[in-house]
């Protein structure tokens, strides 16, 4: 696989991130030489674009659940058997969104699944790399879901081949962000100690296409040459500090601000660079949510 394939396979998410504010930069926060990412639901003059942003983030369920190359092969299966090409791609749609839901409606699963899924978006904005594996197909696998590692994608950076983990954290209690964070370190960490052993479970199964599958081979069986392994966490939380509703301008600066102090106000001293040197390799992204959890409900509603 080359560079080329990997930019090709990128999927264009322009649609959703017109309704997210980013911004980047290199926070008060270790380490301190990358630049990090903060993130919010962008606004249209006063009014925030709440219910476009969980439309295109719904709308882009499928482009999760299956790579391109496996969306061809079931849409040319179903449409062997005598739908439409439209019928088909709405049976995909139906299958895609069942890796959502349980029998319970579990709240907890729901916040997740909202959170791996921004997860994936980023790390293919911004850090240009493709998913090896995609963990929605086999929720259902109690054998699977054990796999650690909310997203692993791949890409190619001058000559190193870049193996990335990524880890969502979603918190709908009111402003819990340093709990999250710490929480969310811990977490990416004893993922980055286990992933090998855990990858090996999804090697050669049928939802991997050809490509992804080769690439994974050589990171385990160690043939792949000049690999670098980086961290990407998300942390999605409940922000309660009040917002001065004036313009759109100035709303998005309170924003930043929020999102500059949470990371300033986190304890550096519990990011412990020594002994985890991997931690050098880590992007954080903060995306605060006012009333988080009926942002969740209404993603499941969706779905």
């Amino acid at each position: 696989m080359t560079k080329e394939d990997i930019i090709k396979r990128l999927i264009d998410n322009d649609s959703l991130f017109n309704r997210i504010h980013v911004v980047q930069q290199s926070f008060d926060i270790l380490p301190a030489d990358k630049e990090h990412l903060g993130a919010c639901i962008k606004y249209q003059d006063l009014a925030e674009m709440r219910d476009e942003f969980i439309n295109e983030l719904v709308d882009s369920v499928l482009d999760w659940v299956y790579s391109s190359e496996k969306y061809k092969k079931m849409i040319d299966a179903i449409t062997a058997k005598g739908k439409s090409v439209a019928a088909a791609n709405s049976e995909l749609i139906r299958k895609a969104h069942q890796k959502f839901r349980t029998g319970d409606g579990s709240k907890l699963l729901i916040q997740g699944q909202l959170g791996e899924l921004l997860l994936f978006h980023f790390i293919q904005r911004y850090s240009k790399a493709i998913p090896i594996l995609r963990k929605m197909p086999i929720l259902t696998s109690p054998e699977h879901e054990r796999f650690g590692a909310d997203a692993i994608h791949y890409k190619i950076d001058e000559d190193k081949n870049i193996i990335i983990l990524g880890e969502a954290k979603t918190y709908i209690r009111d402003y819990k962000f340093n709990t999250a964070f710490k929480k969310a370190l811990d977490s990416i960490l004893d993922t980055y100690k286990k992933h090998k052993k855990e990858m090996k479970l999804y090697v050669h199964e049928d939802f991997l296409d050809a490509a992804m599958d080769r690439v994974a081979e050589s990171y385990l069986n160690g043939t792949m040459e000049n690999v670098e392994v980086h961290l990407v966490s998300i942390i999605t939380y409940s922000e309660t500090e009040k917002i001065n509703i004036t313009n759109q301008a100035s709303i998005l600066a309170q924003i930043e601000e929020i999102i500059k102090n949470r990371y300033c106000n986190f304890d550096n001293e519990k990011i412990d660079i020594t002994n985890n040197p991997i931690l050098n390799r880590i992007t954080y992204i903060a995306f605060p949510v006012w009333d988080l959890e009926q942002l969740a409900q209404a993603f499941q509603e969706l779905i």
